[in-house]
């Protein structure tokens, strides 16, 4: 579901050869993360170290290697005498992560619309056609493809930035927002108006006009977080 996930474009990879590329305890961590975006173990559900060990063949040290990584990410959290648990994120965080991806989108878009104009027209094509996907997903009612295609039109102008940290702070944040979202798929929450913030967006970034590539950028992501804190039961 999530753009960075290259798992299913590697069809001929083996686990053997994998093993050998990586450490167990990034195994444990990436398979263990796969399953918490997702949703196959839920915000607030506690997960079982003897049971991913017994699934995967590997001894309990790798997989609390991979979990202390997952909790310094902020996925999930581990509670005295009870266990590790997938986090529960509160509304103020959210808000606060919705802020600061806002920026982040920005800033890429504004880095992407200043490529030169051959790499800009070959994003701007990607782009149109991501939207293109998008609205076949909101003609079918397809929340789940829609989300998954919105993801990757934000991931591709991020990549486009070519700013190693940027990338990074952006996917802790998105995988972070992803566990509130899982909760939320089975609204529309106002795709056919999302569609045209996207289609406005990468018209934008096709003319090189930065400036306003990242103000589009920036108040679309403010209006996904409205639409997202209205759909969210308060606690």
């Amino acid at each position: 579901m999530l753009p960075w996930d290259s798992s299913s474009s590697e069809p001929d990879q083996t686990l053997a050869a994998t093993v050998r590329a990586t450490s167990l305890g990034k195994l444990v961590r990436d398979d263990v993360l796969g399953m918490i975006l997702r949703g196959e173990i839920k915000a607030g559900e506690r997960i079982n170290e003897p049971d991913v060990a017994a699934r995967l063949g590997v001894s309990r040290v790798p997989v609390r290697e991979a979990l202390r990584e997952l909790e310094s990410s902020g996925l999930v959290e581990a509670r005295k005498h009870s266990g590790v648990f997938v986090r529960k994120l509160g509304a103020e965080e959210v808000r606060s992560l919705y802020e600061l991806r806002a920026l982040l989108d920005g800033f890429a878009g504004r880095r992407a619309a200043g490529l030169s104009a051959p790499d800009r027209e070959r994003l701007s094509d990607a782009l149109d056609a991501s939207v293109g996907r998008m609205q076949t997903a909101v003609q079918d009612s397809n929340v789940s493809a829609y989300y998954s295609e919105n993801l990757r039109f934000h991931w591709l102008m991020v990549e486009a930035a070519r700013n190693a940290a940027l990338t990074d702070t952006y996917r802790n944040i998105v995988q972070k927002l992803h566990l509130s979202r899982l909760t939320n798929l089975s609204h529309g929450m106002g795709m056919l108006a999302s569609v045209a913030d996207h289609r406005e967006i990468a018209g934008a970034l096709r003319s090189g006009d930065a400036a306003r590539t990242e103000q589009l950028l920036a108040a679309h992501v403010h209006r996904a977080h409205e639409r997202l804190a209205s759909h969210t039961p308060s606690n």
